[in-house]
């Protein structure tokens, strides 16, 4: 197996472990620029650059900054979520083991907010493998981020990453289903009556979104089957 074979199949363990994805060179013209609801200019630059080498485009297709992901974060970062309107606020605030797992006084977007005011500004300037030597140091070096643990701060933007590429389109990411189509995965038919009686078939039909398959008319049919 050729190294940028396997680049892609580290990200896929990543999502139940803490280590980085080995990444790719990225060509300056994927850089997507639009308006943010929550990001700076500046933060915007870290996140798209970061994004990119966590999950890099390659031979298999697009990667994290293609397929939108970071617009997923930033809308979750300006909606409930980043307001941790679910959490737990009231302390008090110790160090926890690992097994507690998230015991920061933060919400999701304060720990955002204030870590990006802690990462190297030149970031999004440095050459790939600078880049994934400094995400790996943010992972393991237990940096200090403006009072965010740079490991925390690794890990929700890991998670976040990660989250932005399989979730649903209608949130931001997997822009024209690219983790779907990825990994093979149908998405959200409406309905799949035809199939309910049929076995050991391929399912080819390609993936829809919410947005695209709720009350669509919708019907897959399994290979060599309409």
């Amino acid at each position: 197996m050729k190294p940028h074979d396997s680049a892609r199949r580290r990200l896929f363990r990543a999502v139940g472990a803490t280590g980085l994805a080995a990444a790719l060179p990225l060509p300056a013209t994927a850089q997507h620029k639009q308006a943010y609801a929550f990001f700076t200019a500046g933060e915007a630059a870290f996140i798209e650059a970061a994004v990119a080498r966590l999950i890099p485009k390659d031979e298999l297709g697009p990667g994290a900054l293609e397929a939108g992901v970071p617009t997923y974060i930033d809308r979750q970062l300006a909606g409930a979520w980043g307001a941790g309107e679910r959490l737990y606020r009231s302390g008090p605030w110790r160090g926890g083991t690992p097994s507690q797992g998230y015991q920061l006084p933060f919400t999701p977007a304060e720990l955002f907010r204030k870590a990006l005011r802690g990462v190297d500004p030149g970031f999004a300037k440095m050459p790939p493998p600078q880049q994934d030597q400094y995400l790996r140091a943010l992972e393991k070096e237990r940096r200090n981020l403006d009072g965010v643990p740079s490991g925390a701060f690794f890990e929700a933007l890991l998670d976040a990453t990660v989250e932005g590429f399989f979730s649903d389109p209608i949130h931001g990411g997997n822009r024209d289903m690219a983790g779907w189509k990825l990994i093979g995965f149908p998405g959200a038919y409406a309905n799949y009556y035809e199939l309910v009686d049929r076995h050991n078939l391929k399912f080819t039909a390609p993936p829809v979104g919410i947005d695209s398959g709720i009350d669509s008319g919708i019907h897959p049919h399994p290979a060599g089957k309409k």
